[in-house]
């Protein structure tokens, strides 16, 4: 206290001038050395220094005095600088005597100019290096890539040294030049002049540093001098490529840059060294750094900016973000990975020359001059990005990241605990988590309804040992899943709390746990094997070590397949095990087969038969070898394409895992019963070559055509149908979505849709994702459908069974190559494919060529209404194609696009416009300044403008690039089934035809052969029946009165043939290959002959028969003149034909919209308006009409007249005379209600149905007056008439009819009345009266329609003559 207020008092005894000083330059930099040169107290760092003992750079902690550094590094960089200005420099020296205290830089090169500065006074070398503020580096606009700036650097040196020399040769003058300085500059010697030689040039700087400046006493025992001597070693690197560097006297092997970096990464054997050098300005290297902490070391024209600066960051950065993309593209568990933490892992050496360089400070320690002024740019090569993620740089940042990652997922561990809670649909043990626990298994189910069905099953075992989790649906793949997938993920969380597992503990045993077992229960098809190895998956990848402990992991199976026989039962656990039997058995006759699609299936009763038997329905995994963990890494690692393509290559038809032992060996699972599931995926990804469809196409096609879907049906239904009739087990969404895809048609989807699209089906807005909900839209077959698939085809199809159920073909066979004509794409375990759309047309001229034994011409990809263009081009050797969209410019600042790339929907090439009109980057300004829309659903319209400036720089790098409407469509990745159902490659689309073609045409030869066969039996029938009616004409057979075994014996004789009854029994007898099936096999027999009318027997069906068979006979040669050829070149035709329609709809949908364009324009119109308000006024005035004629006729019977079929027109006669009047007890009887369907009515007799013939009445001759009272007696006359009198030799003609007014007619069925039949005889009719009762009004005219199984032989042209016909 008493010494401050003593100095306080000091303080105020001081005088103004005391108290405010004024120090000369040269003062203030003694007295203030920090912001000059830097501190001149000692530190402590580390830092790379030169050890001479070892001759190379060492990491060491060093103390020495900043400032004494500084000066000499002055020095120095004036003399690496003169680099820069002549290039013809050779060499530098540089000498630290450590003894003396004296060091000297020496450099040869253009030496300072030895004259004397007119303004100043003095020599140049005096004012350079004894004057404050001189410099040659002020005129900033000057661009220079030197070190030296503010005028300071050399004269520090000077000011902090008690002696100074400076010695230099001017060749070009012819002098030299020697000046002493001592005592801190403040002593200037007399310049020393002498001549010398023109080829002399040099300079040479001699000092000795001022030590107790520096609070030192000399360089002995010193880290300083080592400092220097690295920074000697920092000139080679940046000047010493075309110079020789000496270093007290010895020349240094530093060659470069390249060189310098080696020195730090000599002592790391696996340190990779990436050197890359840009614009002979930037030379950059990057490395490992090992500290897990960025590392750099810097210079900026030769200066050492030891804490690095603008240029560093602007290196690292950009190299950092690169590399970020690339390891996030590469590993899906780096998501949430960060620039700055990849930048933690790089240690990066950077050399620049940047213009007029602008530093934080005299030290020059960082760059602050901001990027854009640097003069130039550097940007990482996708080369040097290549090598540092071939190099560890990745691995380093990938422990690092799985570390973090590791110290996160422990948050969500478990522990063991008895009671858990926050988990509602875990059905808890209850001795989990207790002393007991290791005895406890949880088991883990396929959904709530296994839960349900384990719960059950519990009631037989009890709850204390079991718990029960239901999994939602498939667990996480966590192989290659992303850090927050795997934390964020309810499933896996909620297994390791119920488990109480720890994350990156070993365990030895399952005492530390909850549960002591773990059993998984799904159900017995692919998805609960994929389930199954998507734990074991899980479990593997964080707890290793408990797939290890024995009886850990554990299955529960169920049987797939039960079969029954009496008291006989065997049971199924896998589909090929029960084909095997089924072969064995030679069929499955007299066993009851039941299917278990799941657990579902299970009743509770069988619950607890499985769980009575709970040792032989548990499997126990079993880890055999370190193989395993590789078998299921292989399995699930999306690294290890290649082994799993070789793993599913080597699948043979047939495998399965046998469930009678004990327990299960990993490597078994996964070779015998998962690689059943990868192949089933890839079966439902990849399409097959011969048809072009995957199994769900496949399904709904084969639904259509048994369904003959002419009419429109909602696509909800249509799944309905195709799932029960084609056994799909897999959900109904992606069933409709399947019936969607096969209607789309527009630009980019199908060339040829197979369904017609009625409704929103999609469209190129958002690629289909805008279609309507199935239960809006319908569907039915399109009309090339079956251009594309013949139905005489169907016969010779491989049809598929399923649960005795006749399903799907294994494939179509179409008449072009399907997969060609609409593409494919789709993802599989292993494999994926990607083929583009063809033209149709050229598919068919290729297959008319390949027919005609020419070669096919190369084909393009062609979608159909795409205005854009597809361009080939040839890369590396391979063929891929560009697509282009179409745009057009029409001045220097609007752009118009009206077709978009392929793939490239409306809605997202919107989105992209509006980021290029509001940049989400800060700062950022709008390339484009507004655009318009004028597309429809169909066409793309964009009209887009922009400052003219920048649709210049989109021209000039690229307009197609800057607004995506390019992209690459590649064929290199045709991948497709082929016919003995092996995945195989396609190079070209050539290759898929060439493959095709031969497969297709003896599919023809197979068709030719059954339609061969088949006609020659229609042609075999014809003959019977002609030989059998002439030989029953003749008498020669005859067939009356003779039993029926009798008759059949003497046809069999007479060696007639048994055929079915119909020609539809002989195309349903064909089998699969087109081959006839025997008569024994099929049921045929003589009904085709004795079923036969006897009207057959009349000459004009002798003579009709006659002609059918010659005909028939025609069609027979024909059949064998035609080759396979001609019949696929008839059903090209056909195709063709269909094709044309096709574009016919478009041409036609295009007219239309052009024509509603031109009526909505001109109804804008003010006429228009005009014109549209009268056509208006008559359409109410004819609407007003309309209704009072429906007052004064309310419900007229003509709106409800029901069509009869026509029949055919009886021969005109004589004119009949007039009817009379009919009975007015007739008028006035009110006509019959119509029948419903859903009413029961008794069947009428013969009579009362004759009442109803509108007043006619049965009389004896024709021309007789009907009788003016009705009554039952004179009926019943005319019924014993009709049944004695004889059949007359010619019909009469049927007396003209008045028009049909009050009746109702319910006709009975045909077959009860045979107008063929002998013995029966029309009776007469009288004339129906003309005359009009009074009040009388039209009414209905009701038929009940004939029964459709009446049989063929008795068609309704053949009912014209009916005696008892009610038809009006």
């Amino acid at each position: 206290m008493g010494n401050a207020t003593n100095a306080s008092k000091a303080s105020d005894n001081k005088t103004v001038e005391e108290i405010y000083q004024k120090k000369t330059q040269l003062e203030h930099i003694l007295l203030r050395p920090d912001t000059y040169v830097g501190s001149c107290e000692r530190a402590e760092e580390k830092a790379w220094v030169y050890d001479v003992a070892t001759k190379s750079l060492v990491h060491k902690q060093v103390s020495f005095v900043p400032g004494l550094y500084k000066i000499f590094d002055e020095i120095l960089v004036n003399a690496t600088d003169n680099k820069v200005r002549d290039p013809k420099m050779k060499e530098l020296r540089v000498d630290i005597d450590v003894e003396q205290g004296m060091i000297r830089v020496f450099n040869d090169g253009n030496g300072i100019p030895v004259e004397i500065h007119k303004d100043e006074g003095v020599y140049v070398p005096e004012l350079i290096f004894g004057h404050l503020l001189t410099s040659s580096n002020y005129d900033d606009n000057e661009k220079k890539v030197v070190g030296g700036r503010n005028g300071y650097g050399a004269k520090l040196a000077n000011i902090f040294s008690t002696e100074f020399i400076v010695e230099t040769c001017d060749g070009s003058r012819g002098k030299r030049y020697r000046q002493v300085f001592n005592d801190n500059m403040s002593v200037k010697g007399e310049p020393e002049l002498s001549k010398c030689k023109k080829s002399e040039n040099w300079t040479c700087i001699t000092f000795k540093p001022d030590f107790a400046k520096f609070g030192m006493e000399s360089l002995v025992n010193e880290d300083v001098s080592a400092l220097m001597c690295k920074r000697v070693y920092d000139a080679a690197g940046n000047i010493g490529k075309n110079t020789n560097i000496f270093l007290n006297g010895e020349k240094l092997e530093v060659k470069g840059f390249n060189d310098y970096v080696s020195l730090y990464l000599d002592g790391q054997a696996n340190a990779p060294k990436i050197f890359e050098k840009s614009m002979d300005r930037w030379e950059v290297c990057v490395t490992i750094s090992e500290s897990a902490q960025f590392q750099q070391c810097s210079f900026v024209n030769g200066i050492c900016t030891m804490k690095g600066g603008t240029h560093v960051n602007s290196v690292a950065d950009q190299i950092s973000q690169k590399l970020l993309e690339k390891i996030q593209k590469k590993e899906k568990s780096c998501k949430n990975l960060k620039a700055f933490q990849v930048k933690n892992h790089l240690w990066v050496f950077v050399n620049a020359l940047i213009e007029n360089p602008a530093f934080d400070s005299q030290t020059k320690e960082t760059l602050i001059t901001r990027p854009n002024k640097f003069g130039s740019a550097y940007t990482p090569s996708d080369a040097i990005i290549k090598k540092l993620m071939d190099s560890g740089v990745v691995d380093n940042i990938m422990s690092w990241a799985q570390f973090k990652q590791s110290k996160e997922l422990k948050k969500t561990d478990g522990a063991k605990k008895s009671r858990l809670t926050g988990i509602p649909k875990l059905d808890d043990a209850n001795d989990a988590g207790g002393r007991n626990s290791e005895s406890c298994t949880l088991i883990l189910t396929e959904g709530d309804s296994a839960k349900a069905l384990a719960v059950s099953g519990l009631s037989v075992v009890g709850r204390d040992k079991y718990g029960v989790f239901p999994l939602r649906g498939k667990l996480l793949n966590v192989r290659d899943a992303s850090h927050d997938q795997i934390k964020n993920n309810a499933e896996i969380n909620h297994i390791k709390q119920i488990l109480g597992l720890q994350h990156g503990k070993t365990y030895d045993s399952a005492k530390s746990l909850r549960y002591g077992k773990l059993m998984i229960m799904t159900d017995q098809d692919h998805d609960g094997s994929h389930i199954k190895g998507l734990l074991i998956n899980f479990l593997h990848a964080h707890f290793p070590s408990l797939l290890k402990i024995p009886g850990f992991l554990l299955e529960f199976i169920t049987p797939i397949i039960k079969a029954t026989k009496g008291k006989q039962a065997k049971v199924f656990y896998t589909m090929p095990e029960y084909e095997a039997w089924k072969e064995a058995q030679d069929g499955t006759s007299g066993w009851n087969i039941k299917y278990y699609k799941g657990l579902g299936t299970s009743t509770a009763n069988e619950a607890k038969e499985y769980f009575a038997s709970l040792d032989h329905h548990r499997k126990s995994f079993v880890w055999e070898s370190d193989g395993d963990g590789d078998l299921i890494d292989m399995s699930f690692s999306k690294k290890r394409v290649d082994d799993r393509k070789a793993w599913l290559t080597a699948y043979e038809p047939g495998t399965f895992l046998d469930m009678t032992g004990d327990s299960v060996r990993y490597d078994e699972f996964i070779n015998k019963e998962l690689i059943l599931f990868s192949r089933a995926d890839l079966m439902r990804s990849i399409p097959s070559m011969v048809d072009g469809f995957k199994p769900s196409q496949r399904k709904v096609l084969f639904s259509c055509f048994k369904r003959k879907l002419k009419s429109d049906i909602k696509v909800a239904q249509l799944s309905g149908y195709v799932s029960e009739h084609s056994a799909y087990h897999h959900g109904e969404a992606s069933l409709a979505m399947t019936i969607v895809n096969l209607a789309q048609d527009f630009v980019g989807s199908n060339n040829v849709n197979l369904l017609v699209p009625s409704g929103q089906f999609g469209t190129r807005l958002q690629g289909g994702k805008d279609h309507a909900s199935p239960r809006y839209i319908f569907t039915r077959l399109h009309e090339v459908c079956r251009a594309m698939f013949p139905e005489c085809d169907d016969a010779l199809l491989n049809y598929l069974d399923e649960d005795g159920q006749r399903i799907e073909p294994d494939y179509y066979y179409p008449v072009l190559p399907l997969v060609l004509v609409n593409g494919a794409e789709g993802i599989g375990t292993g494999w994926s494919t990607s083929i583009p759309n063809f033209n149709p047309r050229d598919l068919i001229s290729n297959i008319r060529l390949m027919l005609e034994g020419e070669s096919p011409v190369m084909m393009h990809p062609w979608y159909r209404n795409f205005n854009g263009t597809i361009t080939e081009e040839l890369v590396k050797g391979e063929t891929r194609y560009s697509v282009t969209g179409a745009y057009n410019i029409r001045d220097e600042c609007t752009l118009e696009i009206t077709e978009l790339p392929l793939r490239s929907w409306t809605s997202d090439y919107k989105e992209f416009l509006e980021d290029m009109l509001t940049p989400k980057t800060k700062n950022a300004k709008p390339f484009i300044t507004d655009y318009k829309e004028y597309h429809t659903d169909s066409t793309v319209h964009f009209v887009i403008t922009m400052p003219p400036e920048n649709l210049a720089a989109a021209q000039a790098s690229g307009l197609e690039k800057k607004f995506k409407l390019s992209t690459k469509l590649n064929i290199t990745n045709m991948h497709l089934f082929n016919q003995d159902g092996v995945i195989t490659k396609y190079s070209s689309p050539l290759k898929i035809l060439e493959a095709f073609v031969p497969l297709r045409l003896n599919v023809y030869s197979q068709r030719r052969d059954m339609l061969i066969r088949l006609a020659e039996s229609q042609l075999k029938r014809l003959s019977n029946k002609m030989r059998f009616i002439l030989a029953v004409v003749d008498g020669s057979l005859v067939v009356n009165r003779k039993k029926k075994q009798e008759l059949i014996e003497e046809l069999d004789a007479l060696c007639y043939d048994r055929l079915p009854k119909t020609d539809k029994g002989s195309l349903a007898a064909v089998d699969e290959d087109g081959e006839l099936i025997s008569a024994e096999v099929t049921g045929a027999s003589y009904d085709y002959l004795l079923g036969m009318p006897l009207w057959n027997l009349t000459l004009e069906k002798v003579d009709e028969l006659c002609a059918e068979k010659e005909a028939k006979e025609a069609e027979v040669a024909a059949l064998h003149e035609t080759t396979e050829k001609d019949l696929w070149m008839k059903d090209l035709d056909t195709l063709e034909q269909a094709l044309e329609l096709l574009e016919e709809e478009d041409e036609e949908a295009r007219r239309v919209l052009e024509k509603q364009q031109r009526a909505a324009a001109r109804n804008n119109t003010a006429a228009g308006k005009k014109a549209a308000k009268k056509k208006l006024a008559k359409q109410r005035a004819a609407n007003s009409d309309e209704e009072d004629e429906w007052d004064d006729d309310d419900f007229s019977d003509d709106d409800f007249e029901i069509a009869k079929p026509k029949k055919k027109a009886a021969p005109k006669k004589k004119a009949a005379p007039k009817a009379a009047p009919a009975p007015a007890p007739v008028v006035a009887k009110e006509a019959p209600k119509a029948v419903s369907d859903d009413e029961e009515t008794e069947p009428m007799s013969l009579a009362e149905r004759l009442a109803l013939r509108g007043g006619a009445a049965l009389s004896k001759p024709a021309s007789k007056p009907a009788a003016s009272a009705f009554n039952m007696s004179s009926i019943n006359a005319a019924v014993d008439e009709v049944a004695t009198k004889p059949a007359p030799a010619k019909k009469a003609a049927a007396p003209k009819r008045a028009p049909a007014k009050k009746v109702a007619v319910l006709s009975d069925s045909e077959e009860d009345f045979d107008e063929d039949s002998d013995s029966e005889v029309a009776a007469p009719v009288a004339p129906r009266s003309t005359a009009r009762p009074a009040r009388a009004r039209s009414t209905k005219t009701y038929v009940e329609e004939d029964s459709e199984d009446s049989e063929d032989d008795f068609s309704e042209e053949e009912d014209d003559e009916s005696d008892f016909s009610m038809s009006e």
